[in-house]
């Protein structure tokens, strides 16, 4: 690995690699679209067992199995010498990698010399009284947060391990280190369909953006996702009634559509993988904490990037194996959910994927 690797103050090794020139040899895919969007997941675990994500009896990967910090900061540059812009960091929970906060410390360099526009992470919230003030510290001005209740029974009942207490403190923590706040909602059938405008009135009345999303099929869970699927469609009808929403062209670089909601002022997103997906536009791919990049969320084709980052110090063998994948993305995903087809669209779970 070029540069100088040293031992930071949090006791992890971290590669302080030459910030990469200017971006060469693009990555456009093969319907015209670049790829600036990485989507990198740093862990499969998780703190929460949310019951629309994963199963309570989550069988998790071995250590050996998952890139070291440093290989995860070598393939976040070698994307960025590619054109990427924004990375976001996600897991399962990336906020309970040990020590991850020396890959934020690493990756603030590509910030600092303006190679990258944006670092972000989705989080369900709950080490954020630990971690805020140092996101903040190293570049991070952007969260989300992923909030399905506001009812703490309800919480602990969807997350199944989760304390709600503990979230609200550590979206206090993030507020103060003046970390800007993206609710993340998934609209759940009979679960919290009557919580919509609570969720949207808290949201706005923090100064935070909230986002709903449809639940998406991806792996094994107990029960059925056609009993927890609730179209975005009546959700935004359902808004309609008592809000005037005005569509907005603000976008963050992902699949979320906005409205401005004008009795708030605050925005309203929309992500709907189902009922309208988003494909047209995708600028995104997904590395997973293995070093597999899937090129679309809803489907199966994926390559290693583990092999090429540990067969050499040189990145050439790694940048051939994005260009090579990047040139197979497809046009886009094939998401359904109803009760004839039982089986998942895709066998591996969101927190595999990275959220």
């Amino acid at each position: 690995m070029d540069g100088i690797t040293e031992i930071d103050q949090y006791g992890a090794t971290a590669a302080h690699l030459e910030v990469p020139t200017a971006p060469t040899s693009p990555l456009i895919d093969p319907f015209g679209r670049a790829i600036t969007y990485v989507r990198v997941s740093v862990t499969d675990r998780c703190d929460f067992r949310c019951a629309y994500c994963m199963s309570e009896d989550m069988n998790f990967l071995p250590k050996r199995d998952l890139l070291t910090l440093e290989e995860l900061d070598r393939l976040c540059t070698a994307f960025i010498r590619r054109g990427t812009r924004k990375l976001r960091i996600t897991g399962g929970e990336p906020l309970v990698r040990r020590n991850i906060m020396s890959l934020f410390r690493g990756l603030s360099r590509h910030l600092h010399s303006a190679a990258l526009d944006e670092v972000t992470v989705t989080t369900n919230g709950s080490q954020l009284s630990r971690y805020a003030t140092e996101l903040a510290d190293y570049g991070v001005k952007r969260i989300n947060v992923s909030l399905d209740t506001l009812d703490p029974a309800k919480f602990r009942q969807i997350t199944r391990w989760g304390d709600f207490d503990k979230v609200m403190a550590g979206i206090d923590a993030a507020q103060r280190a003046g970390l800007a706040i993206k609710i993340n909602t998934v609209a759940l059938k009979d679960f919290n369909e009557n919580e919509f405008e609570r969720l949207l009135v808290w949201a706005h009345g923090r100064g935070m953006d909230i986002t709903f999303i449809e639940v998406m099929p991806l792996g094994e869970i107990e029960g059925e996702r056609a009993d927890q699927y609730l179209p975005l469609s009546q959700v935004r009808a359902r808004f309609m009634d008592r809000y005037t929403l005005i569509d907005s062209t603000y976008r963050t670089g992902g699949p979320a559509r906005y409205v401005t909601v004008k009795e708030t002022g605050g925005r309203l997103g929309f992500i709907t993988p189902l009922t309208h997906n988003f494909c047209e536009s995708c600028n995104r791919v997904r590395v997973t904490c293995t070093g597999t990049l899937y090129m679309c969320l809803g489907q199966e084709d994926a390559a290693d990037l583990r092999a090429p980052l540990r067969a050499s110090t040189s990145d050439d063998l790694l940048d051939a194996a994005i260009t090579r994948a990047i040139a197979r993305k497809p046009k886009g995903h094939d998401f359904i959910i109803d009760r004839a087809g039982r089986a998942p669209a895709v066998g591996r779970h969101m927190s595999v994927t990275g959220g």
